[in-house]
């Protein structure tokens, strides 16, 4: 029997950047708020202090940020034909877990998705004609434009002081930044970091061969801002351990660093911590929520009454919640039918190891931010003509280095052996001349009807409820895309003067042990159709009007660039939008 508690008017199922936003944005308004998070309370100066905070093997290896498998997991397979089974050891991605969600532990790599992206299935048919695109493949406009964004975008960098130089300001083309974005309304609250000696190596190369390189967008601190809430940031210091950690100088943006200060003083606002949702509660219609039932650490059951419900979860999470609590018709991939589940996308990532003479070369590997470097955009998106190719779709590259730790930044060369006297020479011969990009190929992950998420019909949860199913593999479109994208990028590091290339090709089938990145999307996708999407263009729930969804589980594909600029911009659009019309008349913010 669960307890219940005072109603709020708002409910927030986690507390990451679009938790946090949402947060602050709805107390403005005067609401009051109640967050609701499965993980600990996490503070900078207490969770990271540069004494210690820098241990590779704590934060990397034994992953002290991420959620367990032991807490809750997911099953996995490639075909549906296959049965999946749980994943018991993080892999591919890594499910973030307490405070800050992945804003803790992110790079910092902060980019605007480009125009094309938010129409891309109109776009690519009308330049391509609908017979060129894969027969299996769904991908589908947002339902919103980089138009109706662009002033969020504005509103989240300059809240994380964003560091960058822009290539597109007002519709004007500016030198040093990248060509392909969109048009900015002005320029970023802070210059770019400066570049290490590879990263401007690279670049050089790139220019010789005829591209356009541009600082990667970053928020790590170039020097010291203070963002519109008035907190304060530091430069930062280049340690080399910002992935999978965070930042105790204060110099990567995060929600602990930007806005988590300024909503916990708010007397409209409380937070529970270590406390998990395990469904939204709903009246006898079935159409609206009347709050959310969580379980605390000492397995007590809590019912948290409110008029609004916002999921700002981690992808899956808000996917899992809208299956269990029945809201919405769960996608069936046989008959193309269903909304919650569709859509599911992931990365193609893949990077050149390049060896240099290392009597010439000194790059200084440990010196290092987690979105330090130099990028291309020329194969980014529809930035260049698929024709000739045979595919769609692309990604940004460059030389990124996103860490400096030591275990995993020793490479050698292809036929180096994996242990013994000639691999520690191998390391201490290539470890100051070798380019390992963090980057690499940043490639898009177009969605089909046979990659989703479902209720496993075998495995549960401690409370009892179905793990999601994960069937995901590359397609032969993003398998061509990859090789296209890795020899170009080889190309560019050859042009660096590297003596040895060694081509890291994404390969098939989908490999839920390698690494690529956190960036699971979709399965409760936005969209004009609520035949074909889970939430409309503000993320409202089509079924739930009270019910908003935020997160990268609303892409209806995942372009080629990190989502997390985006993600906070759609939260800024739906907030704006509970504001100026939900308030004033709760309900269906679009009639289907």
């Amino acid at each position: 029997m669960s307890r219940k508690l005072p109603k709020k008017d708002v409910v927030i199922v986690g507390l990451g950047w679009t938790g946090s936003i949402m947060a602050n944005e709805l107390t403005d308004e005067g609401l009051d708020v109640i967050a609701i998070e499965r993980g600990p309370w996490r503070d900078t100066p207490t969770e990271f202090p540069p004494n210690y905070a820098q241990d590779e093997l704590r934060y990397r290896i034994r992953h002290e940020l991420f959620l367990r498998p032991e807490q809750t997991t997911f099953t996995f397979r490639n075909k549906m034909d296959q049965t999946a089974l749980p994943i018991r050891d993080w892999g591919s991605f890594m499910p973030p877990n307490g405070v800050g969600g992945g804003g803790v532990h992110w790079n910092a790599e902060t980019f605007r998705f480009l125009p094309s992206d938010f129409l891309l299935k109109t776009h690519l048919t009308e330049r391509y004609g609908a017979s060129f695109l894969p027969q299996d493949m769904t991908i589908q406009d947002w339902g919103v434009t980089y138009d109706d964004l662009e002033q969020h975008y504005d509103a989240f960098e300059y809240l994380t002081g964003t560091c960058g130089t822009a290539g597109n300001l007002r519709g004007q083309i500016q030198e040093g930044g990248n060509p392909f974005e969109g048009p900015r309304s002005r320029p970023y609250p802070n210059p770019a970091q400066k570049q290490p000696f590879s990263h401007t190596l690279f670049a050089k190369a790139a220019r010789d061969l005829g591209y356009k390189p541009f600082p990667q967008p970053s928020g790590n601190m170039s020097q010291a801002y203070t963002n519109p809430l008035g907190l304060h940031l530091g430069p930062c210091t280049y340690c080399g351990f910002c992935e999978w950690f965070g930042c105790g100088n204060y110099s990567k943006s995060s929600p602990q660093t930007t806005i988590l200060p300024f909503l916990i003083r708010k007397s409209n606002f409380s937070l529970r911590d270590t406390s998990e949702v395990i469904r939204i509660d709903l009246d006898r219609s079935g159409k609206h929520a009347t709050g959310v039932t969580f379980v605390d650490t000492g397995g007590v059951e809590w019912e948290q009454p409110a008029d609004l419900v916002i999921l700002s979860a981690y992808a899956i999470f808000n996917v899992h919640l809208l299956l269990h609590s029945k809201i919405g018709s769960p996608y069936d991939p046989a008959a193309n039918t269903g909304v919650v589940g569709r859509n599911f996308t992931h990365q193609t990532i893949s990077s050149v190891n390049g060896f240099f003479d290392n009597k010439k070369f000194n790059f200084n590997p440990f010196i290092s931010s987690g979105s330090i470097g130099m990028c291309i955009d020329e194969f980014n998106g529809d930035n260049f003509d698929h024709g000739p190719h045979g595919f769609v779709g692309g990604g940004y590259m460059g030389q990124v280095q996103t860490n400096g730790r030591p275990i995993q930044s020793t490479l050698v060369p292809p036929g180096t052996p994996k242990w013994g006297a000639a691999w520690k020479s191998a390391v201490r011969d290539n470890y100051l001349s070798t380019v390992k990009p963090g980057t690499g190929v940043h490639g898009s992950f177009y969605s089909y009807r046979d990659v989703y998420l479902d209720l496993d019909p075998t495995y549960k949860d401690r409370f009892g409820r179905p793990l999601v199913r994960l069937t995901i593999d590359f397609h032969d479109n993003e398998l061509k895309q990859n090789v296209f994208l890795t020899d170009k990028f080889a190309e560019i590091i050859r042009e660096m003067g590297a003596h040895t290339v060694d081509k890291q090709y994404r390969k098939g089938p989908y490999d839920s042990t390698d690494y690529q990145t956190t960036h699971l999307n979709g399965g409760a996708i936005m969209g004009a159709d609520p035949s074909t999407s889970a939430i409309n263009r503000y993320l409202q729930n089509w079924d739930v009007p009270n019910l908003f969804v935020m997160g990268a589980s609303a892409f209806p594909q995942n372009p080629g660039y990190n989502p997390t600029g985006t993600v906070a911009a759609l939260a800024y659009w739906s907030a704006a939008a509970i504001r100026k019309q939900y308030l004033k008349n709760p309900g269906p913010l679009i009639h289907a």
